[in-house]
């Protein structure tokens, strides 16, 4: 007859993953930063996170002399996998993709040592880049990993990571425009909604760049732009569309570390908005009219304000 586990078996089992709860937990923020940045997606990023910690409960801890390089590096690694399949699916995407916004009021960094790669335009524009080069970027710049680091991680070598991060940074500072302060954003964003609910054409060409760009997020939905719309007055007419605005309620909301409108009707969600903006107005517009991106940033706030994981047993 097999012995039955002796309690103080049982008790050091317990113990140790309380111990591997608490280190996750302490390092899960963290971890959805490093994944969100890479994928651009909310929801994709807390899967990645989950299966995260399903392999650090199944590693043996006592081996790992770091984890937080052990969980830095498993959740890198899962997101570049994830975001190469993802480019592919967003092939099919209809009209322009952009980035699930996060609600960051209770962590305006999501997790960083540095807010970098946060604002979704500057999400929209890694996408451009390669998930590998997205990721060594991220690490480089928003969580300051040192050049060593980031190369076991991505398992490259010390030189070709150098050459990424600077063809990155080279690449994202040609694609970049200088920025308004939080200040100057947010009043931006009031005049613009404020003007727009009126249908104050006038005063929104005063507010917009002459090539400014209005990127409109619905994956086919009915009554969205399923192309880019370019050029200020035809960019300040679209915006006041009444249907947009009737019996509308916009709030400021925060997301994404800046700034941005939710719009409701009725008590539902149906719209958010964000923008950004230089010292010559405001040269590019984003709206995610996709019910489930603005579902995803509704449930990011609950999620981020007690950061942790769903049961003890797992996530």
């Amino acid at each position: 007859m097999d012995a039955e586990p002796s309690p103080m078996t049982s008790d050091r089992e317990e113990g140790d993953l309380e111990d591997a709860v608490a280190v996750f937990v302490r390092h899960r923020s963290r971890l959805f930063g490093i994944a969100y940045r890479v994928l651009g997606s909310a929801v994709e990023a807390e899967d990645v996170v989950q299966e995260v910690w399903l392999r650090w409960q199944r590693t043996d801890r006592s081996v790992v002399l770091s984890p937080v390089a052990f969980l830095s590096s498993a959740t890198t690694r899962l997101a570049i996998n994830v975001a190469q399949s993802a480019r592919v699916r967003r092939e099919t995407y209809i009209g322009p993709w952009l980035p699930e916004p996060v609600d960051t009021s209770a962590d305006p960094e999501l997790g960083a040592q540095r807010a970098e790669a946060l604002e979704l335009a500057l999400l929209l524009v890694l996408e451009r880049l390669s998930p590998a080069e997205r990721a060594a970027y991220v690490l480089r710049e928003a969580f300051d990993y040192a050049y060593p680091e980031i190369a076991q991680i991505l398992q490259l070598s010390l030189v070709n990571v150098r050459k990424i991060v600077s063809r990155a940074r080279k690449h994202l500072s040609e694609e970049q425009r200088g920025s308004v302060d939080t200040a100057e954003h947010r009043r931006l964003l009031s005049v613009f909604v404020a003007a727009a609910r009126t249908g104050d054409v006038a005063s929104l060409e005063a507010l917009l760049t002459p090539d400014t760009v209005s990127l409109s997020d619905g994956n086919g939905m009915r009554g969205c732009a399923r192309i880019p719309v370019l050029g200020r007055a035809r960019v300040a007419k679209m915006v006041t569309y009444p249907r947009l605005w009737r019996d509308a309620e916009p709030a400021l909301v925060q997301a994404n570390g800046s700034t941005g409108v939710l719009v409701r009707r009725e008590g539902r969600a149906i719209a958010f908005m964000t923008m950004a903006a230089s010292e010559a107005g405001i040269h590019q517009l984003m709206w995610v009219f996709s019910p489930d991106k603005i579902a995803a940033f509704l449930g990011s706030r609950a999620r981020f304000a007690a950061p942790g994981i769903a049961g003890a047993g797992g996530v």
